[in-house]
């Protein structure tokens, strides 16, 4: 099905209108074919930050040219620009054209730009109550007790003396009870070090995430979400991992070791790395890491699309970098390696091979 409403140039809905009936059967229509809630959240945003982009009013030929380009490189990404496009008559119901507009004439790195990224792209993408109803990542994020924007990392204390660091995009909830403490990472990545105040040390403390439940015995360990699984490293004390679906295959992960489990199983412990929680200090740390790695993990950082060559992927990286300025990393890389760095907007950045 090919729909008629397109954007113009402008980012404003162009083409025929369409009454609420109509709009409806469309959106109902697109939906069994875009499946919205399948649309990773991350891709949802970047789709959102192109519509941001078309609104700001500078648009030029390459900022289009280099919209189609994200939209070629992936069908999620096609498809999350479709379902945008195909509910135009939404997007002006709710004021939603007039909100990325404003929003657009903000700092590109502005904490009220990123949560405005995130509140339109649950909007955008949730579908009604949805996400409410199945309980996605999204919604639960917008919701969290705590979270943190792109870049953006900070540290709270829990009322029994626990200390939670929160990574760059990351989200968690927080509930104590009479009959356990319990903390709920939602997305991202946190780093736990579980108090010692003597009225809740009776109660169980537990980490959950959407793969399982993790059981600390008085320790310090990082939990990371990582899409369909969940990733663990200890570095004092231990915790139990109680998989979703596989309650027989639970373990006990000891200091200085690491994990990645999913729902039903857990793999096999490697020795964990202090790098891994460099960022509490505002660090990036490699040691040989391939350079698409690195680059995945600097892109957690900033705002945007930022994507590697195939052909220098496989490029070694080691080094310490201040993450408090990531264009400063990029220019360190290129004076470092044989690459080059192009912006085609300023949240479209690609390495490519130096050419000679």
């Amino acid at each position: 099905m090919r729909l008629d409403a397109r954007f113009g140039k402008n980012g404003e809905p162009a083409g025929r209108d369409l009454d609420n009936t109509e709009c409806n059967g469309v959106v109902q229509n697109c939906d069994r074919l875009v499946h919205p809630s399948d649309i990773p959240p991350r891709v949802a945003q970047h789709a959102v930050e192109w519509l941001m982009e078309l609104q700001s009013g500078d648009t030029t030929d390459t900022t289009w040219q280099a919209l189609q380009q994200w939209r070629s490189q992936h069908p999620d990404h096609e498809r999350a620009w479709q379902h945008i496009e195909s509910i135009n008559s939404k997007l002006r119901s709710v004021g939603a054209v007039s909100s990325i507009a404003h929003a657009a004439l903000t700092q590109p790195r502005s904490a009220k730009r990123r949560e405005t990224i995130k509140a339109l792209s649950v909007l955008l993408f949730a579908g009604g109550t949805t996400w409410m109803v199945h309980d996605q990542t999204p919604w639960r994020e917008w919701l969290a007790d705590e979270r943190t924007g792109v870049g953006e990392r900070r540290t709270i204390r829990l009322a029994d003396g626990t200390t939670v660091d929160l990574n760059t995009d990351s989200a968690i909830s927080v509930h104590f009870s009479a009959s356990e403490r319990r903390v709920q990472l939602i997305s991202g990545e946190i780093l736990v070090s579980t108090g010692k105040e003597a009225r809740y040390t009776s109660l169980p403390f537990v980490v959950e995430t959407a793969h399982g439940e993790l059981r600390p015995l008085g320790t310090r360990f990082l939990v990371r979400h990582q899409g369909s699984a969940s990733h663990v490293d200890v570095f004092e004390g231990a915790v139990m991992i109680c998989p979703s679906d596989g309650i027989e295959s639970m373990r006990t992960l000891h200091a200085n070791e690491g994990v990645r489990f999913t729902r039903g199983a857990i793999d096999e412990p490697v020795q964990t790395n202090d790098a891994h929680i460099a960022w509490t200090d505002g660090m990036l740390v490699a040691s040989g890491m391939s350079l698409s790695d690195f680059l995945f993990e600097l892109g957690r950082h900033r705002p945007g699309y930022l994507s590697c060559d195939p052909s220098i992927a496989e490029l070694r990286v080691s080094g310490s970098y201040p993450l408090v300025d990531t264009d400063r990393i990029l220019d360190i890389l290129r004076s470092t390696l044989p690459i080059e760095i192009h912006f085609l907007t300023r949240y479209w950045v690609t390495v490519r091979p130096r050419h000679s």
